[in-house]
């Protein structure tokens, strides 16, 4: 529990960025769009995120939800121009979010944690229409262990599990009018959107066996059953 809360001897309360630190100071200058050794594949902007240990604690870092919301929408808004070293792995970039790279990932679903979750919704359904294709070139970055595709898949059934390790999966409208999940202890999860279609990409509210839901437990995933999106323009 100690050693995942490092990340705050990294973060900058001025600048609301993680960055590298020297003799105890932080190294300046400081650029946030460098790729350079103190970073695996990565930036500041791409890392300053990569905290799915600790939202509420990257949340209260940044100064609150207003704050925490303007940096994302920042992030994805961002020119996407890196500098610094050349990165073949930083790819499928929309601001400075490369979808191209895992450290990324989980970061359309951070809305989640806001009170704007529609722009999850609105992220999730762009990454999945721009970035893959049916085609020998159709996924944006390097599939690293299947995971460009793994995010994919999960995307696709409306559900994503932001921090491996916590069996909770967040919400965001599926890209199909049904889909049945054979589990492996042989129940089924049958998950249907309601009003599916180009003009209701948004969410209206999520049921699971007639009991509305913020979010997904594993273990109510693995008891099977119906899990409904309402969808909403």
């Amino acid at each position: 529990e100690t050693r995942s809360g490092n990340w705050k001897n990294l973060f900058d309360t001025e600048t609301k960025f993680i960055r590298p630190r020297r003799n105890g100071k932080f190294m300046t200058p400081f650029d946030p769009k460098e790729v350079n050794n103190h970073f695996t594949e990565a930036n500041a902007w791409q890392y300053t995120f990569f905290v799915p240990q600790d939202i509420a604690g990257l949340i209260k870092k940044m100064g609150g939800q207003e704050e925490f919301k303007s940096k994302l929408n920042q992030l994805f808004s961002e020119d996407s121009q890196t500098s610094g070293r050349d990165q073949a792995d930083i790819t499928g970039l929309v601001g400075q979010y490369a979808h191209g790279n895992e450290p990324s990932h989980h970061m359309a679903y951070l809305y989640n944690f806001t009170n704007e979750r529609w722009k999850t919704q609105y992220m999730v359904n762009k990454l999945r229409k721009e970035m893959y294709s049916n085609s020998p070139d159709g996924l944006i970055g390097n599939e690293d262990c299947g995971q460009m595709s793994a995010w994919l898949v999960m995307s696709a059934l409306g559900i994503y599990q932001l921090c491996p390790g916590n069996p909770v999966y967040e919400l965001t409208s599926p890209m199909f009018r049904e889909v049945i999940v054979h589990l492996e202890n042989g129940n089924k999860l049958r998950i249907l959107s309601e009003r599916y279609g180009d003009s209701n990409p948004f969410l209206e509210n999520v049921i699971l066996n007639d009991v509305p839901i913020d979010r997904l437990a594993h273990e109510d995933l693995m008891n099977g059953g119906e899990l409904k999106f309402m969808m909403s323009n």
